[in-house]
């Protein structure tokens, strides 16, 4: 959590377009810091899991469903990294992967992502974040696809 794909390995992956504001950077950073310890806060303090828990179906499909997730997230990020050739500006239709079945791949990826957590832990915590991830990225898809 505290190094966040979104918030901090994607931004320096980004080769041109249009810079992010400082304040924004910064609230997506404390964020991200603070949610990842309220994650990891819960997880080692008050969860509690029995001795056979990461051989449980309820964590084996939700850690599958974070790892495709996460796939698909990196994955349609690598396309739109790539939409544009240098010098180009415009908008272009993203193609290939999740873009053939949804707008908003990247934010299906994470929304996806966030609810295999979920599922993978089993706390109030986890499905808090996955239900906030949904809200929030599935109005910015919604703004996106229009």
């Amino acid at each position: 959590f505290l190094v966040h794909y979104r918030a901090l390995i994607f931004p320096l992956l980004i080769r041109a377009g249009k810079p992010t504001p400082f304040f924004t950077f910064v609230l997506a950073l404390l964020f991200c810091i603070y949610n990842g310890y309220l994650q990891g806060r819960s997880l080692t303090n008050y969860a509690k899991y029995p001795s056979g828990w990461l051989k449980d179906p309820c964590f084996i499909t939700g850690f599958t469903g974070w790892l495709i997730g996460m796939a698909i997230n990196i994955h349609s990020d690598h396309i739109l990294r790539n939409l544009r050739k240098p010098g180009e500006s415009g908008y272009k239709t993203p193609r290939g992967g999740m873009f053939e079945y949804v707008s908003g791949a990247n934010f299906f990826g994470e929304i996806v992502e966030w609810f295999g957590f979920a599922l993978a832990c089993c706390t109030v915590e986890s499905l808090a974040f996955a239900l906030c991830t949904l809200f929030i990225l599935g109005s910015r898809a919604k703004q996106h696809h229009q």
